[in-house]
């Protein structure tokens, strides 16, 4: 009798401990994502299922072009998931062109799927607050992002992690390369 409840306990400890590592790796570590939508194509694709990296920013701050998750403001259990464009302290526009302008200048960069038709609140100049992000999406004329008011600027406490491995669909499967 003794032999079976040290068994249990000790089955039981093992699960317990199991659990609380799980636990642990995915609130701190790392999170399983789905895509859902066209607005980061041709990079990312509608149910491509994604590891986000949740401690690198515990580290070190979000950078430009890296891929980012983030919660949609406006929906419960609903995250965003785009590429930083803007810093923190920079200014912002898109022009009828669909020109990106960082601080007047224009950004050189080869992300967007397609020249931009809507710049969206971006006609503007927007400047980003010392906590803020401007994000897009790469398929620029399919994607709610920063341009649109309820998505607007992503403060750093929001951002939940940065895009890490695609592991679905197979044929896909491997890291994210944010550069």
């Amino acid at each position: 009798m003794k032999r079976v409840l040290r068994e249990i306990l000790s089955t039981s400890l093992y699960l317990l401990v199991v659990l609380c590592l799980i636990y642990l790796v995915i609130h701190f570590v790392g999170q399983r994502t789905q895509v859902s939508g066209s607005s980061m194509e041709p990079m990312l694709s509608h149910n491509d299922n994604l590891i986000v990296d949740k401690i690198t920013y515990r580290f070190k701050e979000p950078e430009r072009f890296d891929i980012i998750v983030f919660p949609f403001q406006y929906e419960e259990n609903t995250f965003y998931i785009k590429r930083i464009i803007g810093l923190p302290g920079e200014t912002v526009r898109i022009d009828r062109d669909g020109n990106i302008y960082i601080n007047d200048e224009i950004l050189e960069e080869g992300y967007g799927k397609e020249v931009i038709k809507e710049p969206g609140r971006a006609y503007e100049t927007i400047t980003l607050a010392e906590d803020e992000y401007f994000v897009l999406g790469d398929n620029r004329n399919n994607s709610s992002d920063s341009r649109d008011p309820s998505v607007g600027n992503i403060r750093r406490k929001d951002i939940i992690g940065r895009a890490w491995v695609r592991i679905w669909p197979f044929n896909r499967f491997g890291f994210i390369k944010h550069r």
